[in-house]
């Protein structure tokens, strides 16, 4: 089995972080949930473990790698509610109080488990998710960005992007579903949407994945970056797409 190896781990912004211990990313990550960067450290330290847990219990590479990624989005969430008052902080520790073992490992471990016998997935036909395009951190911090778009805009997006539609066949859909709308209009929409989506993604991520400064605001593209491109893997029947 190939354990997959992930550039973003040999970034500065993530470099910086290796003399951090597990406590401490995880009281970073959750003091700052709009910074990536903690997520991402935590992330290149373990994702050989979790990776190793997946791919033994995955039936394909393809249902291995979007389960990776399902994964690491549960992880992230997790982890912004994760009490680390349940161990004792090792500083504070005294030979009448020891400090209870912070084991990051083996929580990451369980949490992988009992998610693995969990999941249900797709056939792998209807995968869009690409672990070389897309990397846990980026995708989810993707994801999330997509999740603050307004409801149009994320459909257009959703769209264009995981079903490849052209701006006539989405204003075709639109229109049927009762809404007055022109290509040129979809294409107009699609270019604000696409500039939203990229100011909500962190700045530190869009450093460590898409070669943005982190300390200067990027002006928004008016089209997809080529990075972006494919990150839209929410599953949805395309018979059935919301409409808002």
């Amino acid at each position: 089995m190939n354990i997959p190896t992930f550039p973003e781990c040999d970034r500065d912004l993530v470099k910086k972080l290796a003399h951090c211990s597990d406590r401490e990313l995880v009281n970073k990550l959750q003091k700052s949930p709009s910074d990536g960067r903690f997520f991402t450290a935590i992330f290149c330290r373990y994702s050989s473990v979790v990776y190793s847990l997946i791919r033994h219990s995955a039936r394909s590479p393809v249902q291995a790698d979007y389960l990776f990624a399902l994964t690491w989005r549960h992880i992230l969430n997790e982890l912004g509610g994760l009490e680390l008052s349940l161990w004792n902080d090792p500083v504070a520790a005294t030979s009448d109080r020891p400090s209870a073992d912070f084991s990051l490992q083996k929580w990451l471990i369980n949490l992988t488990a009992a998610h693995i016998n969990q999941a249900i997935l797709p056939d792998v036909e209807s995968i869009h998710y690409a672990l070389s395009a897309a990397p846990p951190p980026l995708w989810c911090y993707t994801e999330r960005a997509l999740e603050s778009l307004s409801p149009s805009h994320r459909l257009m997006v959703l769209m264009a992007q995981t079903f490849h539609w052209s701006e006539t066949r989405i204003a075709a859909y639109l229109q049927a579903e009762g809404s007055q709308i022109s290509p040129q209009t979809v294409q107009a929409e699609l270019e604000v949407a696409y500039s939203a989506l990229e100011q909500a993604i962190p700045a530190d991520i869009k450093s460590i994945y898409l070669d943005r400064p982190a300390a200067i605001a990027p002006t928004p593209s008016p089209v997809p970056s080529a990075a972006l491109t494919g990150l839209m893997t929410i599953e949805f029947d395309e018979m059935n797409l919301p409409v808002s």
